[in-house]
């Protein structure tokens, strides 16, 4: 079973993550976190690796019912959402799929928020173009 929503993206990587942060926020994300992998494992651990960020993507009134509904979700919050470079070198999008990752809470309350969190990044998916 995946547990990622995925799509290959034309573009360039840095232009890539502009489009993806913006099509988060036209449906109601915003980024808490910009996490560059690259750069870390650069500085931390001194070796090379491809483009890759991982945004910590946040809808509030989707992530309140959440919270409200299952108290400990938190620990699953911020969604991520991340923009890497392939191994044949192509810009890749994923976003972690809602429904798996909260198939792991035995609540189903949460079903509603999941599916609706999953259509919304099916649309981030859909506005980014194809490689």
């Amino acid at each position: 079973m995946s547990y990622t929503l995925d799509k290959r993206v034309e573009g360039e990587f840095d232009e890539v993550v502009e489009q993806t942060t913006a099509a988060l926020s036209e449906e109601g994300f915003g980024v808490l976190s910009d996490i560059d992998v690259q750069q870390t494992l650069t500085e931390k651990l001194d070796v090379e690796f491809r483009q890759y960020r991982i945004l910590g993507a946040c809808n509030p009134p989707l992530a309140q019912q959440a919270l409200e509904d299952e108290l400990r979700v938190g620990a699953l919050l911020p969604c991520n959402v991340i923009v890497y470079e392939t191994d044949d070198g192509d810009i890749g999008v994923s976003a972690v799929d809602p429904e798996v990752m909260l198939s792991v809470v035995d609540n189903p309350e949460l079903d509603a928020v999941a599916t609706d969190v999953r259509e919304r990044f099916e649309r981030v998916l859909d506005a980014l173009p194809d490689a």
